[in-house]
């Protein structure tokens, strides 16, 4: 199985780093974000399996992020645990009732709060296989063994090629920018030309072989993998 993907939404960054530090030790691989908007961008980017969703968020404020992520079908199972300096028993209502799996009140203990993450890891784990394997017309990628084969043909792709098209797949017809497409296959803030995600898009379609039209370019924005309803929208 693969590493279980955090994503921690805090906008107090010394807090963020507490928590990164204490989830990689515990073996979780971790991605920050301390606003709303861009803590929503990761988390529709990157998949997380927990999101760590502070509730006083600049941008967009926790609440509005968490029932953005029930409503879209990439992130609906998401687990969401909330944190908040507030101790009202009614924000945790709104909370829960947007769909938060748990609610933790500032100050808080690390390892209480560990132990928390630990139970919705193993709640989240009953879906872990089905999240591992993606299957998408005639093609499979498996993450826990980082294989890729169509036409039951398999791929020998490169790292960053496999996280591109495993960026794609797994939200067909969704429209990617090329800095998307860059933050997810090469490591946000890498530095590079946007055109640099063209190349290594050249060589999975040519490595996609008679499946190489899967990937549609989107003129002036970016790429996306083809659904069923590809053929009705613009650029395909």
């Amino acid at each position: 199985m693969s590493k279980t993907r955090v994503l921690i939404v805090e906008d107090d960054r010394s807090l963020a780093e507490v928590l990164t530090y204490n989830l990689e030790q515990n073996g979780f691989e971790v991605i920050v974000s301390h606003d709303g908007q861009d803590g929503l961008t990761r988390a529709q980017l990157d998949l997380p399996n927990i999101v760590i969703l502070d509730v006083m968020l600049p941008v967009l404020d926790g609440h509005e992020v968490c029932r953005r992520l029930r409503a879209a079908a990439a992130t609906r199972h998401t687990r969401i645990l909330m944190l908040t300096a507030k101790s009202e028993e009614s924000d945790e209502l709104i909370g829960f009732a947007l769909g938060a799996d748990d609610y933790v009140t500032k100050p808080f203990s690390v390892k209480v709060l560990l132990q928390r993450i630990k139970v919705l890891e193993r709640s989240h784990s009953k879906r872990a296989v089905d999240e591992d394997v993606v299957s998408h017309q005639n093609l499979i990628i498996d993450r826990a063994c980082h294989k890729v084969s169509v036409n039951e043909i398999p791929l020998d792709l490169t790292r960053t090629e496999f996280r591109l098209l495993d960026t794609l797949v797994r939200q067909p017809g969704r429209v990617f920018q090329r800095s998307e497409l860059i933050d997810a296959s090469l490591g946000k803030n890498t530095v590079v030309l946007e055109r640099t995600i063209d190349v290594h898009i050249r060589a999975l379609r040519k490595k996609l072989g008679d499946s190489a039209n899967l990937i549609e370019t989107v003129r002036g924005v970016g790429y996306r993998f083809r659904d069923s309803h590809s053929e009705d929208l613009p650029g395909a």
